[in-house]
């Protein structure tokens, strides 16, 4: 698989990415949900605010620094992997799904980090009352919320054990984490990696 083949893989995957989540901003409300498929399958758009744990290191006059050191920390990484990825084809002697995989964790990566750097810019604010439009303005560079809308609750699980509570949702359902293209790309090429590359990165070949 050489450079011009990954490239375009990568392009398809970000396209397809911010075309779900531009529809998803532009023509759904705050919390508004679309069932797709009855009792398991639902876009639901809520946005999130892309700080790891919720942090928010902000200044007096508002500023998040810590949401901006993520950002600043996501392009350095987002970085190398790219890097990671050119010497992965360069070698000539990777598998093809290794370099697959990787393609899919940047695709995902670039998708997210494209939202808070420029949503913010070019999308007036989604409110649960209105929907948002282009040319509008509601953060600064950097500062822009992450469009989520894949849900999927499976089923009510009451009684969940307090260990085992952040498998359920506010409204009580298993698996209730909403997420979005970008991020399903990066789970489904984790756990590809994982389980079907692991002899290759146990490998001396794995080495960049």
């Amino acid at each position: 698989m050489n450079i011009k083949k990954v490239s375009l893989l990568i392009l398809l995957l970000l396209v397809a990415d911010q075309a779900l989540k531009i529809w998803v901003k532009t023509h759904m409300c705050l919390d508004e949900a679309i069932t797709v498929f009855p009792d398991w399958f639902q876009l639901r758009f809520i946005e999130n605010n892309g700080a790891a744990f919720g942090m928010h290191i902000a200044t007096a006059g508002g500023f998040d620094w810590g949401k901006l050191l993520l950002g600043l920390f996501r392009l350095a990484m987002a970085g190398a992997i790219g890097w990671g990825i050119v010497r992965l084809v360069r070698r000539g002697t990777t598998p093809t799904g290794v370099i697959v995989g990787a393609a899919l964790i940047l695709a995902g990566a670039v998708g997210n980090i494209l939202d808070s750097a420029f949503y913010g810019l070019i999308f007036s604010e989604s409110t649960p009352y209105e929907v948002a439009h282009l040319g509008g303005s509601y953060a600064a560079p950097m500062m822009g919320k992450v469009v989520d809308m894949f849900y999927f609750p499976l089923f009510r699980w009451e009684g969940v054990p307090r260990l085992l509570s952040f498998l359920v949702d506010g409204r009580g359902y298993f698996f209730g984490a909403i997420f979005n293209l970008a991020d399903a790309y990066i789970s489904v090429a984790v756990v590809y990696l994982i389980v079907f590359q692991y002899k290759y990165f146990n490998s001396s070949d794995s080495a960049l």
